[in-house]
């Protein structure tokens, strides 16, 4: 067994056929064919089933990929850290985020650290919540943007609170201008994402016993801005979202105060690439600019009570 074997194997698991594999790395199918029967006979078991649309592993083939995962990560950090030593700075970031992430902060973070890591290429990959965890497991992505409310078993340094927004259509009118409440909410008609797009707000209603009426339900934020602007309903977005995103609607606040906290996610902390663990503190660095930007916040006592309450900034 080689290294090189593991990383056609990686390959093959990632782009699911030899013949892609090949063109990934460059090599023929036949180089790609060879390697996989080489591996397989020092296994001793097959370790893809294979058929017109492609391959896919088998169960033997499943429960040795982490472990084959780990040796190539393990191999591209002692690489790296050897560069880092002689002063070359090279790598590779791949990162996994989520819409507003992706539109609101990242621009930024990349620009900043390319300035001090000009030799590192950076991948980033943007999708849903349930999109970020399947690359981290999948090794496609090595950190990755969540909300706290969807990270399952993986590692997350919790980053910043975002608050949660109401949008409505323009003229809409609440109980008590400027804000509107859950109670007041419930009695709405809402545009809506899927769960595994919208977590945190799915959450919200959850913790309020919402019974949605939805008008319709879409994929993306734009939609929900787009559909909201037209009278199909009301909505709650992340303020983050809003930052970047405009629209003919009027984005009130919730009282009592409700947010979304996210995070960064990675399989391995302890095993991060020199460029990814610089690219993870370049994150943590503009994540406490931001919260430093934050007006102070208030948090109700425990149990949803709306008495005395305690004002502090997330840290």
């Amino acid at each position: 067994m080689t290294l090189l074997e593991y990383r056609i194997f990686h390959a093959v698991v990632q782009q699911g056929s030899f013949a892609r594999a090949a063109q990934v790395m460059h090599i023929t199918p036949s180089a790609i064919s060879h390697a996989i029967s080489s591996l397989e006979e020092s296994c001793g078991f097959s370790l893809f089933v294979r058929n017109r649309g492609g391959v896919t592993l088998t169960h033997n083939g499943s429960a040795i990929y982490p472990f084959i995962r780990q040796i190539l990560s393990a191999d591209d950090v002692l690489s790296q850290t050897v560069d880092e030593y002689r002063g070359v700075q090279r790598g590779k970031v791949r990162i996994g985020a989520f819409d507003s992430v992706c539109i609101a902060w990242l621009p930024e973070i990349v620009k900043e650290y390319r300035k001090h890591f000009p030799g590192v290429d950076i991948e980033i990959h943007q999708g849903t919540y349930a999109d970020v965890i399947d690359w981290l497991k999948t090794d496609t992505v090595d950190i990755g943007f969540l909300s706290m409310e969807s990270t399952q078993e993986l590692t997350i340094r919790p980053l910043y609170r975002d608050q949660l927004m109401c949008i409505v259509p323009r003229g809409f009118r609440t109980r008590t201008p400027g804000i509107i409440t859950p109670d007041e909410m419930r009695c709405e008609t809402f545009v809506v994402q899927g769960d595994a797009v919208d977590a945190d707000v799915q959450a919200f209603m959850a913790r309020h016993h919402f019974s949605v009426h939805a008008s319709c339900r879409v994929n993306d934020d734009l939609a929900t801005i787009a559909m909201v602007e037209s009278g199909f309903g009301i909505g709650v977005m992340p303020a983050l979202v809003l930052e970047r995103y405009h629209g003919n609607v009027e984005v009130v606040p919730i009282e009592p105060m409700e947010y979304r906290e996210f995070g960064i996610a990675m399989l391995n902390p302890h095993m991060l690439p020199p460029a990814v663990r610089q690219m993870v503190n370049q994150i943590e660095r503009y994540a406490e600019k931001k919260r430093s930007e934050m007006p102070l916040i208030s948090e109700p006592k425990a149990g949803g009570t709306t008495g005395k309450e305690t004002e502090r900034r997330l840290r």
